[in-house]
């Protein structure tokens, strides 16, 4: 055990050592900047990921980008409400769990508006991101995003209500 703590200790005099080599610095080597790089949010398949999230993919308005989000989170918050809600064990958790998630979609969309109208501060470049939307620099841009994120809300929970109120048919249809 001796010998692992030696062998340890003389690794810290090697520069060629591969432990003891920086691998988290500040953003852009700028010692003044909040962001740091790191060997996770700085490597190029994590930037791909996150630039590829409708949020900053480019090329999108605002209503597209809230749509998209929007029907993502209608269709997969359904299932937490409808499966393990305190209806789950009745003819109705579906329905349950249509207006559970419709009313948490409404609520989040109330959030938004209301974070858009803060007059929020403007998005800025970081390591992830190096060229965040400008649908997200105006009040506009975010009405226009909270509004399509309620449509996209409620189309995604009708999706979902649909699919497992109706899986029984589906599953014939399919063998």
């Amino acid at each position: 055990m001796a010998d692992i703590a030696t062998a340890v200790d003389a690794s810290k005099n090697r520069p060629s050592d591969a432990r003891n080599r920086e691998v988290v610095f500040p953003e852009g080597r700028n010692p003044q900047s909040s962001n740091l790089e790191t060997p996770i949010n700085a490597s190029p398949l994590v930037k791909w990921y996150i630039n590829a999230l409708p949020a900053y993919r480019p090329g999108h308005t605002p209503f597209r980008r809230g749509l998209e989000i929007g029907m993502a989170h209608g269709y997969w918050l359904f299932g937490p409400f409808a499966k393990l809600g305190p209806l789950r064990d009745t003819a109705n958790a579906n329905l349950a769990g249509l207006l559970a998630t419709l009313s948490f979609v409404v609520i989040l969309t109330g959030c938004l508006s209301l974070y858009g109208n803060s007059n929020p501060p403007q998005p800025h470049v970081t390591v992830t991101t190096p060229n965040p939307p400008d649908a997200f620099r105006s009040k506009e841009g975010w009405n226009g995003f909270a509004s399509a994120f309620l449509i996209g809300g409620v189309g995604g929970a009708v999706v979902a209500y649909f699919l497992t109120s109706n899986w029984g048919l589906i599953q014939n249809l399919f063998g």
